[in-house]
């Protein structure tokens, strides 16, 4: 690991400094900046996605960390003892540190397996209704007749095709919590 405090990387972010500092950041498993400003946490930030094309979280608990938050691809409050800024900035907001273990590997495994879902989902009810018009076309001679008409689609969309995703993201779980917390290799798929 890399500890680093304020005044020192203010001298490293300068832009002689900032690709070695990458390249050492890239061989630690973590970096911790410690009594950094507001604009140095955002400024890394920014330079770690931007020059290592990394997906980056940002952790805080107060307001010096707003725009750290904010910069990041994903951002977690942690709400506490000094207020509600960074919860409110954030994506996620969690009561302790320690929760997070549990929100990266469980929540975080079981949204992913959700939306990969549903995205699939949402493509084969497209298809199927796009190819039910496209063959529609050949019986009625190509004349861009409607088959349905619109507020058929209209409950085809919201009625009948929203039920099961619904469901579905909010019942499943393809694997218990306790197999995530105790095997985090599962994370990495």
């Amino acid at each position: 690991g890399l500890v680093i405090d304020g005044r020192t990387l203010e001298h490293v972010l300068l832009d002689s400094l900032q690709n070695i500092f990458l390249e050492l950041t890239e061989k630690c498993r973590a970096v911790i900046c410690c009594q950094a400003t507001p604009l140095q946490k955002s400024v890394l930030v920014k330079l770690v996605r931007s020059k290592l094309k990394a997906v980056t979280l940002a952790v805080g608990d107060g307001a010096n960390d707003v725009s750290m938050i904010q910069v990041a691809d994903t951002g977690v409050g942690i709400s506490g003892q000094e207020g509600m800024q960074a919860v409110m900035a954030s994506d996620f907001a969690i009561s302790q540190f320690r929760h997070l273990r549990k929100l990266l590997l469980v929540h975080g495994h079981w949204c992913y397996t959700r939306l990969t879902n549903m995205v699939l989902y949402y493509f084969y009810k497209n298809v199927a209704y796009v190819n039910l018009l496209f063959w529609y076309q050949f019986f009625c001679g190509f004349s861009g007749t409607s088959m349905t008409d619109y507020w058929i689609l209209i409950l085809f969309n919201l009625l009948f095709t929203s039920v099961p995703p619904i469901i579905y993201g909010v019942l499943d779980k393809d694997v218990s919590a306790e197999i995530l917390m105790q095997l985090p290799q599962l994370y990495m798929m």
